[in-house]
């Protein structure tokens, strides 16, 4: 079946555009928290406030999220800080301190556990290893004053060249996030947070320390995390530098899919218990197999600022190890390496011209072992994979912001890209090196008719070549009686390409106290050889191909945010919401017409709040309106199903330094699947589905310095 027509979305922002519509800041979804942070004060050239990078986000031809995560009501998960974001579509694997799923445009949602299609970085520098993988369990929101996302070939920084762009969490530093946080709840929640810094005229300090447990919803689903995260800066004139520390450990059980017969029996099971499946899936017990993650990380890193506004250089430097063992029910992947990192940009203005030139390299060693799970006991069997892994980029940046009348401005760059992945089978001997050579270049305009509005379209391309949970496929045969035979091989991957067109604006509607904001971006990008990472019958990696008939990702991203008027004195409503919808299918090829499996088609998050004085209480929502595909085929039967999560918060500043909330969530109790698997094809036998949590209550107390 063909795809309904939709408007185009140059139509959409001319009908905007002639309705008068009134812009006043970058794309950004409002945080409704009465609690600030002194960002602005305390700002560096390193390190900007929100003014400095809204302004930079204004420059910027197409779509971007600035937010403030600690104006946030409960901040532990990803989530927390990301859930009424257009265009960012957050997905719990299985609640608690577990790694979900982070998908922009579609960028690497194939991929089980995500872990490609989007470039992290931390204070400037990539928080991803070379290869492009990552552990999103490493992302520590509390410690971050701001989270800059600069969605597709927005992204800003030389190294980011994907479809899904790039995210970027800034350090709190200095006095700005002193803090005593505890908070506890449902299913064995506890989490604590103490964060101290010091500042001088010229220099500043900061050492956060976080630790979470949780004992889970489900059976099997515990997880735990220790983060110590700390900077140090000195300030001249013209001069900046900061050093960066950080270790995180993360220890995560994985209670993994079941069925959909399971998950509505019990939601709380894993294979092995309760309602029993048919073979050669009853031979899956979780209790005993015992997946998990463990993910462990130092990361040391410096970047140094000196110049004027009108000319500057950046340089930064990071080292990073990593320890990561992923078990599911059948294989284990064991990886050990280190990634070391340089970057420097040059940045300028020449009479009505910004320009920018920048370079960037990254190296990757890393060791991966594969092994079999023993079924009874779920330690390590046969060990049937030993890889020696180097993973190499080199980037170049030509970038520039031509103002060529007061109202417009010409944007556009062009990144270099020298991508080397190279491995060898230490068991066998062969090897599999890849070199790609790849331009993503962009070209857009910036529209400011007044001070305060904002328009802007874009023409660009994007490139991701595959990491190593690509590139190295293997596993035990299908049939998971036997324990002891595993097979992998190497794979030979072809670049994921993708051009884009993107329209979009934001601002006010009308004018005063109470206009609410609006952020309105959409997009089409025609996909070549795009990474289609798949799952086997039993729900374990299968594999990763390109898939040749073509693919379309297109959605609409769309935020809205604000205040009105309430009865008491000072008293207000305060919304926000935020849409996103999202339409991939397969042009042609085996799967031509039927839509790309894993992202949901619309996704709406939405939350009112009353506010009078200290005071802020109210509902919130989370609204799946439509099925969403499980596998590529389009199977009848094997959808994920629909769901409206209802929550409640209270949020109350008792006085500038205490404060208290509590916060409900899915109060109906549904039982929904919160993520799944993605196959080729499927059945209704097959384990899919990972349950999302019950009803749940938050409570915690912060103590502000």
């Amino acid at each position: 079946m063909s795809a309904p027509y939709a408007p185009t979305p140059l139509a959409l922002a001319l009908a905007l555009a002639a309705a008068g519509l009134t812009p006043a800041h970058a794309q950004e979804v409002k945080s409704l928290n009465p609690i600030t942070v002194s960002g602005d004060a305390q700002a560096t050239p390193l390190n900007p406030g929100v003014k400095a990078e809204r302004a930079r986000l204004d420059g910027v031809a197409g779509g971007t999220n600035l937010i403030e995560p600690q104006k946030e009501t409960r901040l532990v998960t990803l989530k927390d800080a990301l859930d009424y974001q257009p265009g960012l579509v957050v997905q719990e694997f299985f609640g608690g301190l577990d790694q979900p799923r982070l998908n922009i445009r579609g960028s690497g949602i194939q991929s089980n556990p995500v872990n490609r299609g989007v470039m992290l970085l931390q204070d400037g520098l990539p928080l991803n290893e070379a290869d492009g993988s990552f552990v999103i369990g490493f992302l520590e929101p509390r410690n971050a004053r701001l989270i800059s996302a600069r969605r597709g070939a927005n992204a800003l920084s030389p190294a980011a060249t994907t479809l899904g762009g790039e995210l970027d969490f800034q350090s709190l530093t200095g006095t700005e996030g002193d803090v005593l946080r505890v908070e506890g709840g449902s299913f064995g929640r506890f989490g604590a947070q103490a964060a101290k810094g010091l500042r001088s005229d010229n220099l500043d300090g900061r050492l956060s320390v976080t630790h979470d447990k949780y004992d889970g919803y489900r059976h099997y689903s515990g997880s735990e995390r220790t983060s110590v995260q700390g900077n140090f800066g000195i300030q001249g004139d013209g001069f900046e530098n900061r050093t960066y520390l950080s270790y995180t450990d993360l220890d995560v059980d994985i209670p993994f899919v079941v069925t959909r017969e399971q998950m509505e029996h019990d939601p709380r099971q894993t294979n092995g218990e309760g309602v029993k499946v048919n073979p050669p899936f009853n031979q899956i017990d979780i209790g005993k197999r015992q997946p998990h993650r463990t993910s462990r990380q130092f990361r040391a890193a410096n970047r140094t600022y000196w110049g004027t506004e009108t000319l500057n250089n950046t340089v930064g430097v990071y080292a990073q190890n990593i320890d990561d063992v992923f078990q599911d029910p059948l294989t284990t992947t064991a990886t050990k390496g280190m990634t070391y990192g340089a970057q420097w940009q040059l940045a300028g203005k020449f009479r009505a011209i910004d320009y920018r030139v920048a370079l960037d390299w990254s190296r990757s060693d890393m060791d991966r072992d594969l092994y079999t799970v023993n079924k009874e006991t779920g330690s390590r069997k046969t060990h049937y994979g030993n890889y020696d892994l180097q993973a190499e980029n080199r980037n170049a940046l030509l970038g520039f912001a031509w103002h060529v009348a007061p109202q417009w401005t010409v944007v556009g760059d062009a990144k270099f890209t020298q991508a080397i992945r190279d491995a060898r089978d230490r068991f066998t001997g062969k090897s599999l090196d890849q070199d790609r050579n790849y331009v993503s270049p962009k070209l857009g305009l910036v529209w400011q008719p007044v001070e305060s509005q904002r328009f802007f379209v874009n023409v660009s391309r994007s490139n991701e070549a595959p990491t190593y949970w690509e590139i190295i496929g293997g596993g035990s045969l299908p049939n998971p009686l036997n324990d002891a035979v595993g097979t992998s091989s190497l794979s030979e991957l072809k670049l994921q390409r993708a051009d884009t067109v993107e329209i979009g604006g934001e601002g006010l509607l009308g004018a005063g106290a109470y206009a609410p904001h609006w952020a309105l971006t959409l997009y089409h990008s025609d996909v070549k050889d795009e990474l289609m990472s798949v799952s086997t019958a039993n729900g374990t990696a299968a594999g990763t191909y390109n898939y040749r008939g073509g693919t379309r990702h297109q959605g609409i991203e769309l935020g809205l945010n604000g205040s009105l008027p309430a009865f008491g004195e000072g008293a207000a409503f305060d919304y926000r919401v935020a849409y996103t919808f999202s339409d991939f299918r397969f042009k042609g090829g085996e799967y031509a017409g039927n839509r790309i499996a894993g992202v949901p088609r619309h996704l709406v998050s939405a939350e009112v709040l009353y506010r009078v004085g200290g005071l802020r209480f109210g509902p919130n929502v989370r609204w799946m309106p439509a099925a969403t595909e499980t596998n590529h085929a389009n199977t009848p039967d094997t959808q994920q199903d629909s769901y409206a999560l209802l929550g409640f918060k209270v949020d109350y500043q008792i006085d500038k330094h205490w404060q208290a909330y509590v916060q409900g969530d899915n109060l109906t109790d549904k039982t929904y699947a919160s993520a799944f698997v993605i196959r080729n094809t499927g059945t209704t036998a097959m384990p899919t589905f990972l349950p999302g949590n019950g009803r749940s209550v938050t409570a915690g107390v912060n103590y502000r310095f």
